[in-house]
């Protein structure tokens, strides 16, 4: 193990969104001896795709039975809920609804349903139109699945009660911020980390960078990925004052099996509030939050990629469809509507927008599952899309079990 000087530690784990943060977690929590240092680029921890998503619990319900997704979203989640009671994280399970609204979408909401019960969710039942309205009086749909474990959570308290806990547990452990990683390099067993005016000394190194997953992974020398992060900007409203008594829970529709996103839904706010989105747009930006959004680089990297192009080509109707509703608030609402008609147009206001990491293979497919891979002393979570907030107390514990494995850290005496 690396010596106890300052900037000198034996693991570091660079990213501060949420599954970076409860890698530090779990790893302080089984080997408290261990110095570990998080490296975070931006003013604050969980500033991307953690603390600009929907807030969502998800329930493990859509995900193919065995999966990474499925088995860590089911058993992350529960952590969840019981790390945010324990430690007062602002949550509450509240329970979403997936509704089918037209005949063609039931075959789909069964085969959702029996994944559910494959992946050992609790607390789910079958509703029929009128059941519906009992729980959602304003939803049209003429079937649904209840899923009562679903719930929403403060992802940003979330990430920073861990952070503290990391510090907590081992107080030579450090937190940095506005600290980005500019280059890597390794000497035997010893790799410098030269982030702006410092440098950082580890024996072992844990990337969990999110959008940027790709482009780190190449610093640290990792070559053929046969993949890259693209990024889809999703745009959000909210109910305005009139419109909010006409959603109580989590709406959500049958997802479409030929587009690899969830579909416009309904989310209730932690905070308050209800959110209507988001829709999935390509991003000239990885980290562009605005519709003009716009970055040379990134656009150059995400454009000359041949896996961009095929994606582009598979589903240019969606795609299509999708830009024109990022700017038209009359093309949202009707997508809206579907699940809620009686919504109006002064019923919905603009509401933020977050970015999520796409991985693409060469040939347009999204990279369904999580993906983790170990390379001589570095680990690196090249893959994380949602449900992976959900998920990341059992991803740290997976990423925890390798370091054990590969890193050789010894437990204390």
């Amino acid at each position: 193990m690396a010596s106890n000087t300052e900037n000198t530690f034996d693991v570091i784990i660079i990213g501060g969104g949420i599954v970076g943060v409860a890698t530090a977690y779990k790893l302080q929590t089984r080997f408290p001896h261990v110095r570990i240092a998080l490296l975070e680029k931006e003013k604050k921890l969980a500033e991307h795709q953690t603390g600009n998503n929907s807030g969502v619990i998800h329930s493990g319900i859509y995900y193919k039975p065995g999966s990474y997704k499925a088995r860590n979203c089911v058993d992350g989640r529960r952590e969840l809920v019981q790390f945010a009671q324990q430690h007062g994280v602002a949550h509450d399970v509240c329970g979403k609804l997936i509704v089918a609204i037209e005949e063609w979408e039931l075959p789909l909401l069964d085969k959702i349903y029996q994944r559910g019960i494959a992946n050992g969710i609790e607390d789910m039942e079958i509703l029929d139109a009128d059941q519906i309205k009992q729980i959602e009086p304003y939803c049209a749909g003429i079937k649904a699945i209840r899923v009562g474990c679903t719930g929403i959570i403060d992802f940003r308290g979330a990430t920073e009660k861990m952070a503290e806990l990391v510090t907590k547990i081992n107080p030579e452990s450090r937190i940095y911020t506005n600290t980005e990683v500019q280059r890597i390099q390794r000497y035997g067993e010893q790799s410098i980390i030269v982030a702006g005016d410092r440098t950082f000394m580890a024996d072992k190194l844990v990337f969990c960078c999110g959008l940027q997953s790709d482009r780190m992974a190449k610093k640290d020398g990792v070559e053929n990925l046969n993949m890259k992060i693209v990024g889809f900007r999703g745009d959000y409203y909210e109910l305005t004052p009139k419109g909010l008594n006409k959603v109580k829970h989590l709406i959500y529709p049958v997802p479409n099996p030929e587009f690899p996103f969830l579909g416009v839904h309904f989310t209730r706010m932690v905070e308050g509030g209800v959110e209507c989105g988001p829709n999935a747009v390509f991003t000239f930006k990885r980290e562009g939050y605005k519709k003009t959004s716009f970055n040379f680089i990134d656009t150059l990297d995400a454009l000359s990629y041949r896996g961009t192009w095929k994606l582009f080509f598979k589903h240019w109707k969606f795609g299509m469809a999708e830009y024109r509703r990022a700017f038209s608030q009359k093309l949202f609402l009707k997508t809206l509507q579907r699940l809620v008609p009686s919504l109006e147009m002064d019923d919905i206001e603009p509401g933020r927008a977050g970015v999520r990491a796409m991985a693409l293979d060469p040939y347009g497919d999204m990279i369904e599952d999580f993906k983790i891979e170990y390379r001589e002393n570095s680990i690196h979570v090249l893959n994380a899309p949602s449900p992976a907030a959900s998920a990341c107390l059992a991803i740290g514990e997976e990423i925890t079990n390798m370091a054990e494995k590969h890193f050789s850290i010894a437990h204390s005496n």
